[in-house]
């Protein structure tokens, strides 16, 4: 895709939006190298998988646990980097997937990190959108989200690129409808409508479970990143557990109604806050995703999109431009 020099706000943003459907088939046309490489993997037959992420990239990571623990069957954790990079530990590996997701594949924690696992026994794995990154070259195997340059700060389409690449990885197939469930859930819904609920709010509230729970965080640090609210994400089951207190009608709530187990253990939780009066849009509801052919598994794909659309919504209207957001830069380096 071309662009166009001083762009007005948000147009790259919106342009890399709209291309994901593309971007998701061109991915699914690559799937038979993934797939040797999904092989490979697990015919070492790991005991345990352990992700290394940030930032966006995290949330695809989160995504990834869940395939892991219920697709494989296996333990799976978030890693902490800088267990490996500031403090120095060195544990044993041996028979453990360890996997890293980042967009540029160039933070030095999460490099870093990869060459510590390898060198700790572990079979590792870059997930990234630079074939040619440190974070790559640090891994023994390497998956190419193929999602094209990203211009805008905020990703879009690395993000879902990243969620389908995962899935693949990890055994996922029955993703050919995912394209046109894409284009078609981007098409439909009134997202100008939905964001004028936000425009002169100072906090709100994203929840979601199981599937969706990675979505909510991915909604919410869009819209901090984007439209500079303050956006705080809950798994549904945590939400009760405390933060439920803080919710009234001047915080709204935002939920991720996944079409499984996790988006009916939603449910009766959206009935209780809407029966208190707070203000609730349900995603898969409120604001429709096209679901017809797609697993539910591959729901996050479909999901964030309408949310991604929000969040540039209320970032326009609030007089910001969603592009460049004050303070960050396309590649953040960590140590």
């Amino acid at each position: 895709m071309t662009y166009v020099m001083n762009a007005a706000p948000g147009a790259l943003m919106s342009a890399e939006i709209s291309e994901q459907p593309t971007v998701l088939s061109g991915l699914l046309s690559a799937a038979d190298g993934i797939s040797s490489a999904s092989s490979a993997i697990l015919e070492r037959s790991p005991r345990f998988v352990m992700l290394a992420a940030r930032g966006t990239s995290d949330h695809a990571a989160l995504y990834a646990k869940y395939l892991v623990e219920t697709r494989l069957g296996l333990p799976a954790g978030l890693a902490s980097p800088s267990s490996m990079t500031l403090y120095g530990s060195r544990p044993d590996l041996r028979d453990v997937l360890f996997l890293g997701v980042s967009q540029s594949g160039a933070s030095p924690d999460l490099v870093d990190s990869m060459t510590v696992a390898g060198e700790c026994g572990a079979t590792t794995v870059a997930v990234t959108n630079n074939p040619s990154s440190a974070l790559a070259a640090a891994a023994e195997f390497h998956v190419d989200v193929r999602a094209g340059a990203e211009q805008a700060v905020a990703a879009t389409k690395t993000y879902t690129a990243e969620l389908l690449a995962l899935y693949l990885l990890l055994g996922g197939s029955s993703a050919d409808a995912l394209p046109d469930a894409a284009a078609a859930t981007l098409a439909s819904g009134d997202v100008a409508r939905a964001a004028a609920r936000y425009r002169f709010a100072e906090r709100l509230v994203t929840t979601g479970r199981g599937f969706g729970y990675p979505t909510a965080r991915e909604a919410a640090l869009k819209l901090m990143e984007t439209s500079y609210l303050s956006a705080q994400a809950f798994s549904t089951a945590d939400l009760l557990h405390g933060p439920l207190a803080m919710i009234d009608s001047g915080v709204p709530v935002i939920a991720v109604a996944t079409p499984d187990a996790g988006g009916a253990a939603v449910a009766p939780v959206v009935s209780q806050l809407r029966s208190s009066g707070a203000d609730v849009l349900v995603v898969g509801e409120d604001l429709p995703v096209v679901r017809d052919g797609v697993p539910p598994e591959l729901s996050p794909v479909l999901d964030i999109l309408p949310l991604q659309r929000l969040a540039w919504q209320v970032a326009i209207d609030r007089g910001e431009n969603p592009d460049r957001p004050r303070g960050l830069s396309k590649v953040t380096e960590t140590r």
